[in-house]
């Protein structure tokens, strides 16, 4: 057959049901092969960053490898930011990208550059094709790659003329992988610094969302009787309605959270990534005295905030689940929970009368909270929400809690703005039965409205809220921090967004009073399509924030 016949073959072999993309000439092959595939969907973008995009959240919420396609040269750079925006958050995605024939590849030629080694500081594993015999083994690698823990991005670079030739060849059949188990001596010493503490906290990261982690988490934390902090990317890994919750960490240095873990005297890190909340913004007091335990698939990143006492890598549930056992033999059942969360009680009530904080405000324009607030009275448990990168990530971060995991996506790695509104159509298409919002800041918005097009042609309903302000608020709001409330000339001008809806032939809305949002996203759910509804924010509330939780420790 034809090389790019095997090559769809061996995608279909993968499980792939959907590539998403922008082709160029050089995938023209690929494409036809492509065409007559009954198992694959090819969704065709309008951008190829926001193609990359819906393949890492479609990736992140599946953990099957979300798969995107580009061309050469240009198609490639604009792919870049969003395949280190996966990479770097953990998502795992398969990128394929065309290029020219290797008879031009050594020279100065149209459109020819060396992208496998511009993409491989931002990808787990990037190869060229260089014969069709190849095919079957560079797929199978790339898929297990890409999806082996921690997930991350892997490219493969398939040349036009190599897609011609001729192949007798058969996919190879993926099989299950079992990671391994802790260290048996780990589990004990891991042990003996819970029972030795007076009060241990765990630290849930992006980790502890993926697979069954979140399940093992939260049997024994129940066990152990002690409270959880989530970061950024771990919302939803212990339900905001547990009472072992103590919500998220990651923006007041002076936030409640914080305080908690400098009281504490022993930190169980599980499925923490350094990239999500530096070690420096958590481990303030006595660096060094405070005890850590990590565990995760991967060995600590070296840093001097973060020296573990006892690392335990392994498989993440697995190793979660050693621990709930090694306890209970040690202990007795009987015994247990290990400590008394009752003792959390005081600082639960505090956090959450202080996130219940003007949920019920009827200023205009809106403050951060009441949005927030009625978006959680639309959305149901399982539904989705995706925070773009701006100040209005800040608020969801913070005031949007989860009941389960992998229910609000935040970009929190590589932080990208426009991430989530091409994001949201990847989740639309993973789960079609669930609710999608974005809640977006009218600057990353507009770097990826263009993939509108795309919703509407597929008629896909996700529903777009952007917060209107008409400045880069989250870099005002760091200035102002700095330096002592000034900043420099962030403002620019915004569409009229509910023309802007129907010049994409979609619905669109801007609301003028507190009262008309729910009914607005109600309304906007109820479309066949997309719907798009522009929010004038209130961001005086960044810096009274600041001053009632100290200074912004979270990075952009």
């Amino acid at each position: 057959m034809k090389a790019s016949d095997l090559f769809i073959k061996c995608l279909e072999n993968e499980g792939v049901e959907r590539i998403f993309g922008v082709p160029g000439e050089e995938n023209a092959d690929f494409m036809m092969s492509l065409k007559k595939s009954r198992k694959i969907k090819f969704v065709l973008c309008r951008h190829e960053q926001a193609a990359a995009f819906m393949a890492d959240v479609y990736g992140r919420l599946t953990g099957k490898a979300g798969v995107c396609l580009s061309t050469l040269g240009p198609g490639v750079t604009n792919l870049i930011t969003g395949l280190a925006d996966a990479n770097m958050d953990y998502a795992p995605v398969v990128a394929i990208i065309g290029q020219g024939s290797t008879e031009r590849l050594h020279k100065e030629s149209h459109q020819i550059m060396d992208s496998i080694s511009m993409l491989q500081p931002v990808s787990k594993w990037a190869q060229t094709i260089f014969k069709a015999s190849n095919i079957t083994e560079v797929i199978r690698k790339a898929f297990k790659v890409a999806e082996t823990e921690k997930p991350g991005v892997t490219v493969i670079e398939l040349p036009e003329d190599i897609a011609k030739e001729e192949v007798n060849d058969i996919p190879i059949t993926p099989t299950l992988i079992r990671r391994p188990a802790a260290d048996n001596r780990a589990i004990s010493d891991a042990l003996d610094l819970i029972l030795a503490s007076k009060n241990p906290i765990i630290l849930a990261g992006n980790g502890t969302i993926r697979k069954r982690a979140s399940n093992r988490l939260r049997v024994l934390t129940k066990n152990l009787g002690i409270g959880v902090i989530n970061t950024f990317m771990g919302k939803g890994s212990i339900s905001m309605d547990d009472e072992h919750c103590l919500f998220t960490i990651g923006l007041g240095s002076g936030d409640y959270n914080n305080l908690a873990i400098d009281e504490s005297d022993l930190v169980i890190a599980a499925g923490y990534d350094l990239v999500e909340y530096s070690p420096s913004a958590w481990n303030r007091i006595e660096k060094g005295k405070k005890k850590i335990i990590h565990i995760d698939y991967t060995p600590a990143e070296i840093d001097r905030d973060y020296l573990p006492n006892v690392e335990i890598v392994s498989d993440l549930a697995g190793a979660l689940y050693q621990i709930n056992k090694a306890l209970i033999e040690r202990t007795g059942r009987q015994n247990l929970p290990l400590f008394d969360i009752k003792s959390r009680k005081k600082l639960r009530d505090l956090m959450q009368n202080d996130l219940n904080l003007d949920n019920l405000s009827n200023s205009f324009p809106m403050k951060p909270q009441r949005v927030l607030a009625d978006v959680k009275k639309v959305m149901n448990d399982e539904d989705i929400v995706l925070a773009d990168v701006g100040a209005h990530k800040m608020w969801v971060a913070r005031e949007y809690n989860c009941v389960n995991p992998n229910t609000c996506l935040i970009s929190n790695g590589f932080c990208t703005m426009g991430f989530a509104l091409p994001g949201s159509i990847g989740a639309k298409m993973a789960f079609p039965e669930k609710k999608i919002i974005s809640i977006n800041g009218d600057a990353g918005f507009l770097m990826n409205v263009q993939d509108l097009e795309t919703a509407v042609r597929h008629k896909i309903n996700v529903v777009a809220l952007v917060w209107l302000d008409g400045e880069y608020g989250l870099i005002k709001w760091k200035q102002q921090v700095n330096f002592d409330g000034e900043h420099s000339d962030l403002k620019f001008n915004n569409p009229d967004f509910e023309s802007l809806g129907k010049s994409f032939g979609m619905w669109g809305k801007t609301i003028k009073s507190p009262d008309e949002l729910i009914p607005s996203i109600e309304e906007a759910f109820n479309q066949s399509g997309p719907a798009i509804i522009g929010i004038p924010i209130n961001y005086s509330e960044n810096m009274r924030l600041t001053k009632r939780l100290g200074k912004v420790s979270a990075l952009i």
